[in-house]
């Protein structure tokens, strides 16, 4: 689906391999020979995950959880079918293309459960993350963006933490003070859940993720937003509808005008239009930035609800808003 009126019909790059996977020519938008760059702001997806393939083969070299056993997943919640090349390279440039995204910004999904690893068993995954991930960046001409895992480091737009970090902003503290020095971005995504036994499949993505993410936002501006006013945050999935509950906040007594949102942002991961249409209503539509949480879930459906808001909202969110959020 691309909505870009103005803009040539552009033809995806041909599919790559793994080895091929540093080549300039991997996320670069051509038609003929001749690179074509956006007229205006970039459509972006600020929500996407991408997996190196040093991040593979540590995986598949592993274990126990997180690992891959074959054509399955296997973290701390359970054993999921997957399909490795989907998280790949090649797969999220043809599908950013057929989606009309110039600009996609990855991160590695703290789901995997890397938080609950030991120190080094962890810093091992993040690592390969980190590295396998700059090099497809580097060599992107500027199609992919994203987040570290394992700390602050140049290269990198911010930070992508698990939702429970912000419970304890003292050991954050570090890390969104270097983003503030950086100028860079805190993205805040849930982690890994505990779903109560036998809970069905859906339990931990729709019940432990957004509580999880509205523990965060609560957080965050209960202390967080007053301490680093000027540190941009991105709350994933909309914070689990925390925009929802402001009314309820303030049936508390908090003014909620003085929250402190001037540089929160919220994604659309995963959202339709009615709940588009609430967070839109309650926060504002500077606010709202399009993120797929793509491959893992599909990208059309919420893309599809953001395109019906119209063509000057779904620009603000795909455009303007992340413009306004990633300085450029």
């Amino acid at each position: 689906m691309n909505t870009r009126a103005q803009t040539p019909t552009l033809t995806a790059p041909a599919p790559i391999t793994a080895a091929d996977e540093t080549t300039p020519e991997l996320c670069e938008r051509s038609h003929g020979s001749v690179s074509v760059l956006p007229l205006r702001s970039p459509r972006v997806d600020i929500h996407r995950h991408l997996w190196p393939e040093e991040l593979v083969a540590l995986l598949a070299a592993r274990s126990s959880a997180p690992c891959l056993a074959g054509s399955s997943l296997v973290t701390s919640e359970g054993r999921f079918a997957i399909d490795p090349w989907a998280h790949g390279a090649s797969a999220c440039v043809s599908d950013i293309d057929s989606e009309g995204i110039d600009v996609a910004v990855i991160s590695l999904q703290p789901t995997l459960g890397t938080s609950t690893l030991p120190a080094n068993e962890a810093a091992e995954i993040k690592g390969a993350y980190d590295s396998g991930v700059r090099r497809l960046v580097s060599g992107s001409n500027g199609r992919l963006r994203a987040f570290s895992s394992g700390g602050v480091y140049e290269g990198f737009v911010g930070l992508c933490v698990a939702a429970d970090e912000l419970s304890d902003l003292e050991r954050l503290a570090p890390s969104a003070s270097e983003l503030v020095g950086n100028g860079q971005i805190l993205f805040v995504h849930p982690g890994p859940a505990a779903p109560p036994r036998n809970a069905p499949s859906w339990w931990a993505p729709v019940v432990d993720y957004t509580a999880q993410m509205q523990s965060a936002f609560a957080a965050w501006v209960s202390g967080g937003a007053a301490r680093w006013p000027t540190l941009r945050v991105v709350f994933a999935i909309l914070a689990g509808g925390a925009l929802f509950q402001l009314e309820r906040l303030s049936s508390r007594g908090v003014d909620v005008r003085r929250l402190g949102l001037g540089n929160v942002y919220f994604d659309t991961a995963s959202y339709g239009r009615l709940s588009l249409e609430l967070c839109l209503a309650a926060s504002g539509v500077e606010h709202i930035v399009y993120g797929s949480d793509a491959p893992v879930i599909d990208a059309n459906v919420t893309l599809a609800a953001v395109n019906a808001l119209g063509k000057v909202t779904a620009d603000a969110i795909c455009r303007k808003n992340p413009a306004s959020l990633l300085k450029v």
